[in-house]
Protein backbone atom coordinates (compact mmCIF):
# COMPACT_ATOMS: atom_id res chain seq x y z
CA UNK A 1 0.00 0.00 0.00
CA UNK A 2 1.32 3.53 -0.58
CA UNK A 3 2.69 6.01 1.87
CA UNK A 4 -0.60 7.99 3.30
CA UNK A 5 -0.48 11.23 2.39
CA UNK A 6 -0.04 13.97 5.19
CA UNK A 7 -3.46 16.14 5.30
CA UNK A 8 -2.92 19.53 7.45
CA UNK A 9 -5.40 20.48 10.14
CA UNK A 10 -5.32 23.98 11.94
CA UNK A 11 -6.05 22.47 15.73
CA UNK A 12 -4.77 20.05 17.30
CA UNK A 13 -7.78 17.22 17.06
CA UNK A 14 -11.04 17.07 14.21
CA UNK A 15 -13.79 14.63 13.93
CA UNK A 16 -13.55 11.68 11.77
CA UNK A 17 -16.31 12.96 9.16
CA UNK A 18 -14.81 15.69 9.08
CA UNK A 19 -11.09 14.47 7.87
CA UNK A 20 -12.81 12.27 5.35
CA UNK A 21 -14.15 15.41 3.55
CA UNK A 22 -10.98 17.55 4.16
CA UNK A 23 -8.51 14.98 2.74
CA UNK A 24 -10.90 14.34 -0.33
CA UNK A 25 -11.70 10.23 0.66
CA UNK A 26 -15.20 11.22 0.43
CA UNK A 27 -16.69 14.03 -2.11
CA UNK A 28 -19.74 14.69 0.36
CA UNK A 29 -20.03 14.60 4.15
CA UNK A 30 -23.18 12.44 3.70
CA UNK A 31 -21.23 9.54 1.95
CA UNK A 32 -19.37 8.98 5.24
CA UNK A 33 -22.33 7.28 7.42
CA UNK A 34 -23.13 4.56 4.75
CA UNK A 35 -19.30 3.97 4.91
CA UNK A 36 -18.58 4.10 8.15
CA UNK A 37 -21.07 2.29 8.71
CA UNK A 38 -20.54 -1.08 6.71
CA UNK A 39 -16.71 -1.26 8.00
CA UNK A 40 -15.14 0.24 4.70
CA UNK A 41 -13.36 3.16 7.28
CA UNK A 42 -10.00 2.07 9.08
CA UNK A 43 -8.22 4.54 11.54
CA UNK A 44 -4.55 3.17 12.23
CA UNK A 45 -5.74 -0.43 10.61
CA UNK A 46 -8.73 -1.15 12.63
CA UNK A 47 -12.32 -0.59 11.53
CA UNK A 48 -14.09 2.47 12.87
CA UNK A 49 -17.40 3.02 12.94
CA UNK A 50 -17.94 6.31 14.44
CA UNK A 51 -18.13 9.53 12.72
CA UNK A 52 -17.53 11.33 15.57
CA UNK A 53 -14.19 9.60 16.52
CA UNK A 54 -11.94 12.28 17.77
CA UNK A 55 -8.33 12.39 15.52
CA UNK A 56 -5.15 13.38 16.34
CA UNK A 57 -1.70 14.07 14.93
CA UNK A 58 -0.26 11.17 13.14
CA UNK A 59 -3.48 9.12 13.26
CA UNK A 60 -4.11 7.66 9.53
CA UNK A 61 -7.28 7.11 8.14
CA UNK A 62 -7.91 4.75 5.01
CA UNK A 63 -10.86 4.46 2.69
CA UNK A 64 -10.21 1.51 0.01
CA UNK A 65 -6.75 2.33 -1.60
CA UNK A 66 -6.50 5.75 -0.04
CA UNK A 67 -4.68 6.58 3.15
CA UNK A 68 -4.20 10.11 4.60
CA UNK A 69 -2.52 11.08 7.75
CA UNK A 70 -3.26 14.02 9.97
CA UNK A 71 -0.85 16.56 10.27
CA UNK A 72 -0.54 18.98 12.83
CA UNK A 73 1.89 22.05 12.39
CA UNK A 74 3.55 23.86 9.14
CA UNK A 75 2.69 20.98 6.59
CA UNK A 76 2.23 21.77 3.52
CA UNK A 77 -0.86 20.49 1.26
CA UNK A 78 0.62 17.62 -1.00
CA UNK A 79 -2.38 15.96 -1.44
CA UNK A 80 -2.23 13.89 -4.98
CA UNK A 81 -6.20 14.82 -5.85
Amino acid sequence: MPEPVDVPIADGGIKLGQFLKLANLIESGSEAKPLLAAGMVRVNGDVETRRGRQLQGGDVVTVAAQSARVATGDVQDNLPW
